[in-house]
């Protein structure tokens, strides 16, 4: 006799929970729920079940977006492509105030899009940027809040695989699901900029005023501009593409890869030992997230086998709450469970009970799983538990857990005042998205 889903449900999220607690990986916490889930409710039989879903889950087209959006980042990284970009933002920024907290979120940004991880990027900007920010006399806290706000873009901005993985177990557009983080990519990043401008205006002692700037003249503005050309070929290859309707998201995977070949050779970067590195990394990513996605996808299926998607939509729906209710609640709840467990496992895990009752409510998918990668962002910045904070803390030097707390809850309320705006205009994440 089948468990009722009342049951069924919370014990499934419980061991899923727990597996992850720990300090199983993602993959293998879902791997033996499916195997649990596959003897308890259908018996030996279910294997074969399993193995057919293994097979025509992984050789979804679709996610063959994910290895080559990867090996772009790990091509543009590994060939030092990156570092002419960053030197050339830093003499087109010249001498404005406070040009380092600007700096910061523009470095954000270029990570984010290349490697599509949170703590990449704070990882990255607290061993480099933070050290330089402190040495020439800016404020602590506001340096730790670029850092770890702009960290926040790294799912939001494409091409993300966070949003390549929620396009795959979601079953939306993927095309139109990156086309979707632009503009709030942008949003976000504009309130960042809005904040430095109006703190350093109100308290100029966050920014240094003898700020060691070299004198960078027009000419070699001019050059740094011409350097930053390449990467509008990155861009227009993924977005352009997708946007004109010429590629797919994975074709437009594709090119991005070649113009990521491209830039390197524009930059004379391009080495036959960086492009196997670059080969072997991607591959070595890709497997653990093509594993994970493979696992997820038989998950729904026994959620869907077992009643407890039926029930749960059921249940839900019959409550006095309207669609905006529903994303409100769904949007504090993530928020909540992201200071405790891995993004990717969060996202794995609820996105199958969500999508069927985010359906019954008539949401446009587009845009309710754009402020849910949103608020999956943010979750890695929230104190006390964002992971996004203990890592700056690892990496940064004589920055106190208080300091790094109240950077981590700037960073939140810049972004929910930004997310806020989008959800008053949802036209700011479906413009995009409509055109295709």
């Amino acid at each position: 006799m089948l468990l009722e889903w009342q049951i069924l449900l919370p014990l499934a999220l419980a061991l899923l929970i727990a597996s992850l607690l720990i300090g199983l990986p993602i993959f293998i916490g879902f791997l033996l729920l499916n195997i649990l889930g596959v003897v308890v409710l259908i018996g030996p039989s279910g294997f074969g079940m399993l193995a057919n879903s293994i097979y025509s889950s992984s050789s979804s087209i679709s996610l063959a977006a994910i290895p080559l959006f990867v090996l772009m980042g790990e091509l543009l990284f590994r060939s030092g492509s990156v570092d002419v970009l960053f030197d050339a933002l830093g003499k087109l920024f010249g001498k404005l105030r406070g040009r380092l907290y600007y700096f910061v979120v523009a470095l954000s940004a270029v990570f984010g899009a290349l490697s599509g991880s949170a703590i990449a990027v704070t990882a990255m900007l607290g061993k480099t940027a933070l050290k330089t920010m402190i040495q020439r006399g800016y404020d602590q806290r506001m340096s730790a809040s670029m850092i770890l706000a702009g960290a926040a873009l790294a799912p939001i901005i494409p091409p993300s695989t966070m949003a390549v993985v929620i396009g795959s177990v979601a079953d939306v557009s993927i095309s139109k699901l990156l086309l979707a983080g632009v503009v709030p990519g942008l949003v976000v990043a504009g309130g960042f900029a809005i904040y430095v401008a109006i703190s350093v205006r109100l308290n100029p002692s966050l920014a240094p005023i003898d700020e060691v700037v070299e004198n960078v003249s027009f000419r070699e503005k001019a050059i740094a501009l011409a350097q930053c050309l390449p990467f509008a070929i990155v861009i227009f290859s993924i977005m352009g593409f997708i946007l004109l309707g010429v590629a797919t998201a994975t074709e437009a995977a594709a090119t991005g890869v070649l113009a990521s070949l491209v830039v390197a050779a524009c930059y004379r970067k391009l080495r036959w030992e960086m492009f196997i590195e670059s080969l072997k990394s991607a591959a070595s990513v890709t497997a653990v997230l093509m594993v994970i996605v493979v696992s997820s996808t038989f998950y729904t299926q026994l959620l869907a086998f077992s009643g407890a998607t039926s029930g749960l939509v059921n249940a839900i729906t019959s409550l006095p709450i309207n669609g905006l209710t529903f994303t409100v609640g769904v949007l504090l709840i993530t928020f909540f469970m992201c200071m405790f467990i891995d993004q990717v496992a969060y996202m794995l895990m609820v996105i199958p009970i969500l999508q069927p009752i985010m359906k019954s409510f008539g949401l446009d998918p587009v845009y309710f799983w754009c402020l849910f990668l949103i608020f999956i962002s943010i979750g890695s910045n929230s104190p006390p538990f964002g992971y996004n904070l203990f890592t700056l803390y690892s990496v940064g030097e004589n920055l106190t857990m208080r300091t790094i707390f109240s950077a981590g809850w700037t960073s939140v309320a810049i972004i929910v005042a930004a997310t806020t705006m989008l959800m008053i205009f949802p036209q700011l994440i479906t413009f995009l998205p409509s055109l295709i």
